[in-house]
């Protein structure tokens, strides 16, 4: 599981619902939405062993023992978002193929995950009909040699260097966990998405499991600065962060895969 694509430059993307976009685009071909939400995939936790389950309603609230990590604000930097077709063997990250693979972002882009519970929709692409069994995109370190970088960068200064920041509280004091995880992630759509040119278009979630993230392999909470650069958990935390996301057809935007999986426990 590892890989990802308009580019929107160094524009934080909230997690704001943009209403129905899954009708016919402008251009009249279907609209396919991906959307965000934060609770824990059910087969990250199953597949670790572990009961990775916030003690409160949401996900961004966690207690175990005498411990309780509150994460106030969470994001990501992602790029080269992209659905791949059934009969093509992988998005080219380069030179991209537009008969292979559809786009919802190429340059880097902030998202800014949903902390509420909900489904919350980011991004939209007009798609030409066709099916599509794979979601690429890759969790974005930002560098210092790339042009789209370095507007990203000017426009995020607290990104240079790194992919993810997390801010909150643990145990009361306040922490911020930054990680300069670079990884490519890859999906299988099972069924494939498929669309036609009278269909009135989808969404499909990426469900980014916070509630796993800063555990211990026993499911104890951590101190989320230990996952910093080069201290004690920033393997683990990693690691973590890799397991923790999973992608499916979720056309009515209720955190569920299509095919009558749940994934909100």
């Amino acid at each position: 599981m590892k890989k990802l694509g308009i580019p929107i430059l160094g524009i934080t993307l909230a997690a704001t619902a943009c209403g129905d976009a899954t009708g016919p685009g402008s251009n009249g071909q279907p609209v396919v939405t991906l959307s965000f939400a934060t609770r824990q995939p059910a087969t990250a936790s199953l597949a670790r062993g572990l009961s990775l389950q916030a003690t409160g309603a949401l996900a961004d609230t966690l207690t175990t023992g005498g411990d309780t990590l509150i994460i106030t604000r969470a994001r990501i930097v992602m790029r080269e978002i992209e659905l791949e077709r059934v009969e093509a063997t992988s998005c080219d990250t380069t030179i991209v193929d537009h008969d292979a693979c559809e786009e919802f972002e190429i340059g880097p882009v902030l998202v800014d995950l949903p902390l509420n519970g909900q489904v919350e929709q980011e991004f939209s692409v007009a798609i030409a009909p066709g099916s599509y069994d794979e979601i690429e995109f890759e969790i974005h370190k930002v560098s210092n040699d790339d042009q789209e970088d370095a507007d990203f960068r000017n426009a995020n200064p607290d990104f240079a260097g790194i992919s993810i920041r997390v801010d909150g509280t643990f145990n009361g004091t306040d922490f911020v966990f930054t990680s300069d995880l670079d990884v490519e992630q890859e999906f299988d759509l099972n069924p494939p998405l498929t669309v036609d040119s009278t269909a009135a278009g989808t969404n499909v979630t990426i469900l980014v499991g916070l509630d796993g993230w800063f555990r211990s392999p026993a499911g104890a909470v951590l101190n989320p600065e230990t996952g910093n650069k080069g201290e004690v958990n920033e393997s683990l935390i990693k690691e973590n962060i890799k397991q923790s996301i999973e992608a499916f057809e979720d056309e009515d935007e209720d955190g569920e895969d299509d095919d009558g999986d749940d994934r909100s426990s």
